[in-house]
């Protein structure tokens, strides 16, 4: 094996995750390699990605980016969680949100109190024991208050909503600060080394070469080193997840300014809005199995909550996995590495963990074997353990009103999935596995907003006497509502922090 130090990076494709990739790279790495990041203006991107999940701040962070300065460049607005309307049941709602439910009691976890209650019909949902699901109802929003330690307002999680086609601008002009070179230019061939198949270089339509020594594929779906120059293989998911096109559409800003992304559950799919400051993303995720793209649209326009400004765009897609996301010499990043729907805003995490994940395993210009094979079965169960809680909204559901419905209400799930669900059934209880990207909190919230409830609970959870339970469920309720109270507007936050100029 040589130690040989990797000296020149090329990252093909543009996008959110080629400028995360060499924004990140460039700072970290600084002189002791080149990072150059080709991209051809001809190639559009997808850009679906406009909401997020918290981690993206410790991302952020990592770079030294000042986050409002982050929010005006990309029109950014605050996050709390996800809305979901219509899954379980038509006319259910319910809010995965990102922070604490009450807290711990006695040893045992805020839930199985409140399973105890709300077993014996004393307690409402979860929604009020939250100030992540009970601010986005009041359109509320405030960055946290470390310095009021145990109150609801020190512990806020929140993430963002933002213009990924802006986010990736906003990252170019950092990693063009930090060393980072752009080439501009379509890729027509790659070229391998004949004794290992090793990528030594990509030509460009206009006949120059860019060499390296290590590539990250940032090529979007159709994976161009990954795939079609090194045949990785492709893991398909649709039986799980049956959806497989989206259509996208902008629409004119509405008040009040929600701190919250909703996904509405249609009858083949579900419709995503996400509020930013210059527009409202939208978009209808369905399958085209059982409906055509003249009704999915027709859904999407009916739904909007304001005038669209763009004429409807569609993107076609296979849900899975790369079956080897790092082969010799090239790095999957982004969608080049699989494709989950943007139902729990999973998409840039993904980009994130990739890079961080191989920050972690940089590769000396051998490429260990060791290294690879490990990176690719963290990635692997990253995948797997995404795709089980995007699956669960779908296969929890009472809805027979459409044949899309009792298709995955009545679907073979994955073994992983079928035991989380089992375990909860019983007595509440939700083990994470490993480094599972979704904590107990998460799939407490979407197992119970899919009305899945257990017949039992933790025993210990029935020691204290019932007014006891009852006293602390109430307390926590007002000390949250108090807590909401108190906050200001998202919009009057944003507008005193991080308002960006007109587009």
């Amino acid at each position: 094996m040589s130690i040989t130090p990797v000296r020149r990076i090329v990252v093909v494709g543009g996008g959110t995750a080629g400028w995360m990739s060499a924004a990140a790279l460039s700072r970290l790495i600084g002189p002791a390699a080149s990072v150059q990041l080709v991209e051809s203006d001809e190639i559009g991107i997808i850009g679906v990605g406009e909401a997020t999940i918290p981690h993206i701040r410790v991302f952020n962070e990592a770079l030294g980016i000042d986050e409002n300065e982050f929010l005006r460049a990309t029109q950014g607005t605050f996050k709390l969680g996800i809305e979901f309307v219509n899954w379980a049941r038509q006319g259910d709602r319910y809010v995965h949100g990102f922070g604490k439910i009450g807290h711990e009691y006695a040893g045992v976890p805020f839930h199985h109190y409140w399973l105890r209650l709300h077993q014996e019909g004393l307690a409402p949902t979860l929604g009020p024991y939250s100030i992540n699901t009970a601010a986005p109802a009041q359109a509320k929003f405030m960055r946290p208050r470390p310095d009021m330690a145990g109150s609801p307002l020190a512990d806020i999680a929140y993430a963002f909503h933002f213009d990924a086609s802006l986010y990736a601008r906003f990252l170019r002009g950092f990693a063009e600060r930090h060393g980072a070179q752009r080439i501009e230019g379509r890729i027509v061939r790659v070229e391998q080394r004949e004794a290992d198949g090793f990528i030594s270089a990509v030509v460009l339509q206009s006949g120059e070469r860019v060499e390296g020594d290590f590539f990250i594929d940032c090529s979007g779906l159709r994976g161009l080193l990954i795939e079609q120059t090194l045949k990785a293989g492709f893991e398909d998911w649709s039986h799980w997840l049956p959806c497989d096109s989206a259509i996208a559409v902008p629409s004119a800003p509405t008040a009040p300014l929600l701190p919250i992304t909703r996904s509405t559950a249609h009858g083949a799919g579900w419709q995503w809005r996400i509020p930013l400051q210059h527009r409202v993303g939208n978009g209808h995720v369905f399958s085209s199995r059982f409906m055509d793209d003249a009704e999915a649209t027709r859904l999407l326009l009916q739904h909007l909550d304001g005038e669209p400004l763009a004429a409807p765009r569609t993107v076609r897609f296979v849900p899975g996995r790369r079956k080897t996301f790092w082969d010799r010499n090239c790095v999957a990043v982004g969608l080049s590495s699989g494709f989950l729907e943007p139902l729990e805003s999973t998409s840039i995490h993904l980009i994130q963990t990739a890079i961080t994940r191989l920050v972690s395993f940089f590769p000396h210009a051998g490429f260990d074997r060791a290294d690879i094979d490990e990176y690719n079965e963290q990635t692997r169960f990253e995948y797997e353990r995404i795709r089980d809680f995007i699956v669960l909204h779908y296969h929890a559901t009472e809805r027979t009103d459409t044949a899309f419905w009792n298709y995955t209400r009545t679907m073979p799930i994955p073994d992983t999935l079928r035991r989380k669900i089992e375990l909860f059934r019983s007595n509440g209880r939700i083990v994470r596995e490993g480094q599972e990207l979704f904590v107990e909190l998460s799939w407490l919230q979407v197992l119970v907003g899919q009305r899945i409830l257990p017949r039992g609970r933790h025993p210990f959870a029935d020691l204290p006497p019932r007014a006891e339970v009852q006293e602390l469920l109430a307390n926590i309720e007002q000390v949250v509502a108090k807590s909401v109270g108190v906050m200001p507007t998202a919009a009057d936050f944003i507008a005193a922090n991080c308002k960006a100029p007109a587009p």
